[in-house]
């Protein structure tokens, strides 16, 4: 039994193929799908069973309910200024989700402030991220350091910086003002 015709599955499919530059024999090894059925998925040519798309979505290292987006409602969330959820340490380090918590979501918006002397990564912070994560930066205000995996890199005010989020990182704020920062982090999708 095939799936209800979706044409986006396929699309999806090879997006998220491509985003992980896999070709589609290496998906082909990691699936157990052969290289003609997910080239005809890919183009939208047949629609595959459940165990099929089970098994696709496990060789892009996703749940089935990801690869075929069943959680999401495709309703709008806003979330205002006071429904954020609110963090941080008692080191000068302080954030707020701007991002509603559905399920399924992909990416997280979240905004951070560093008083003086400050650095991200202390008691009270969010856990490292998951394996392939991204992470990207806007500099709102001040002058921030940050520091991936032992390299330093100095940003200021307008700077916007991309990094793999899954390697030791932290933003430091070593001036005298207070610096802000926007920081959004996109689920894995690189592989080493």
């Amino acid at each position: 039994m095939s799936l209800v015709a979706e044409p986006t599955v396929g699309a999806r499919v090879k997006a998220l193929r491509e985003a992980m530059s896999l070709s589609l024999r290496e998906l082909s090894l990691r699936s157990g799908v052969s290289a003609p059925m997910l080239s005809q998925v890919e183009r939208g040519e047949t629609s595959p069973t459940l165990a099929v798309a089970a098994r696709i979505a496990a060789g892009l290292e996703l749940s089935l309910s990801q690869l075929l987006r069943l959680d999401e409602g495709g309703e709008v969330s806003v979330v205002r200024p006071d429904e954020r959820r609110h963090g941080g340490s008692s080191h000068g380090h302080r954030y707020e989700i701007l991002t509603p918590p559905l399920p399924g979501q992909r990416a997280e918006l979240s905004r951070h402030t560093l008083a003086s002397g400050s650095t991200t990564g202390g008691p009270g912070d969010p856990p490292m991220h998951e394996p392939g994560a991204r992470e990207t930066a806007l500099v709102e205000s001040g002058t921030v350091i940050l520091i991936v995996d032992g390299e330093r890199h100095e940003l200021a005010a307008g700077d916007c910086v991309t990094f793999d989020a899954d390697l030791p990182h932290h933003f430091e704020n070593p001036n005298q003002e207070e610096a802000a920062l926007l920081a959004i982090v996109s689920a894995g999708l690189r592989r080493s």
